[in-house]
């Protein structure tokens, strides 16, 4: 069954959302200028908030130097999300402080990206059009990736049915689809999770 991750989350109220509905991830922001970013009081809350709820609470960083994200971040985490133009030897020196899954992300473009997130030593990949972009990528380049891997970029709950049931990813990924003015709806939430587990 392909698992959920819903991103972006800011607030108490996004994760009593969470808590209700149970997908597998639940991601924050933790690196700091985007407009979904939480500081680190915050995010203390409310991962405190999913601990032994069984979701995995997933940090997103986003060229975050290795010391702040080791040092500040570990408590809390049992995911580490990168989405910026982290290298190899970035994850290499980041399994030397952490036994934590890492997702590395891979913006879409070209045939020479899905090569590039195919050879990746993450234990997974997230496959996205940008950085909270909401838009799709050409989907037919996915064809050729050979490992399991985050579908995310555009994913709604009207369109997110047909994606598993063509690519069968092992997790799909939404946030900004979510949004109402830019804060999490709960109806859109929760008809996603539902899509997804529909399919």
């Amino acid at each position: 069954m392909t698992r959920v991750k819903l991103c972006g989350l800011r607030s108490e109220a996004d994760v009593r959302t969470v808590l209700e509905l149970r997908p597998d991830y639940a991601g924050f922001i933790l690196s700091g200028g985007f407009r979904r970013s939480i500081d680190y009081d915050t995010f203390i809350t409310l991962s405190a908030m999913l601990k032994d709820s069984g979701i995995m609470r997933v940090g997103v960083f986003v060229n975050e130097p290795l010391d702040s994200l080791v040092g500040r971040f570990s408590e809390g985490i049992d995911v580490i999300q990168l989405h910026g133009s982290e290298s190899e030897q970035y994850i290499s020196a980041l399994r030397k402080h952490t036994d934590k899954l890492i997702i590395k992300a891979f913006t879409i473009k070209s045939a020479s990206d899905i090569e590039a997130a195919r050879a990746s030593s993450a234990d997974y990949v997230l496959l996205d059009s940008g950085t909270g972009t909401g838009s799709t990528f050409d989907h037919s380049l996915i064809a050729d990736i050979g490992r399991p891997y985050f579908l995310a970029g555009g994913l709604t709950p009207e369109n997110v049915g047909e994606a598993i049931r063509r690519f069968e990813p092992f997790a799909v990924d939404a946030s900004s689809s979510l949004e109402i003015d830019g804060v999490k709806d709960k109806v859109k939430m929760a008809a996603f999770v539902k899509a997804v587990r529909n399919a």
